[in-house]
């Protein structure tokens, strides 16, 4: 996404809302994969030589559950984008660095969907990661209780 410096008014912001392509995002190299535009809404203003954006980002992404191997589909949304960056005689400024470290920031780093949330907290409301006794009324941490450290 770029903004050109002109557009913004002088000591104020301009507000800026819309979808862009969500493939520069790159989000392929987090393996996921971006199922629908890059929406926005900011607000960009200049401040002593210098440019400042702050505002939100989402877009909606389709990833692999590392529990039960399924795509599943996730908003991911960053609410408090922010950005302060050095004009350096530009008039035509690029977020898209930018946007796409935040969004990639935001990726869970082992994504898992409702479905296997909701079996892990299953289980272990269950008790059988509590550490009390488990299936057939074996407690599962008897074997580490007995190693010897000697």
């Amino acid at each position: 996404m770029k903004v050109h410096l002109r557009q913004i008014p002088e000591g104020g912001t301009l507000h800026l809302e819309g979808e862009e392509n969500a493939g520069p995002l790159g989000l392929e190299e987090a393996g996921a994969q971006a199922v629908g535009p890059l929406r926005y809404s900011l607000d960009v203003g200049l401040s002593e030589g210098g440019i400042f954006v702050t505002g939100r980002l989402a877009v909606l992404v389709q990833f692999r559950c590392v529990v039960t191997l399924e795509n599943f589909t996730q908003d991911i949304v960053v609410e408090a984008f922010a950005l302060q960056k050095s004009l350096d005689g530009h008039e035509l400024m690029d977020l898209t660095p930018e946007m796409r470290e935040d969004i990639h920031l935001a990726l869970p780093a082992h994504p898992r969907s409702k479905a296997a949330e909701r079996a892990s907290a299953s289980s272990v409301s269950e008790g059988c990661w509590s550490g009390s006794a488990g299936a057939g009324g074996q407690n599962p941490w008897k074997v580490l209780d007995q190693l010897k450290t000697d």
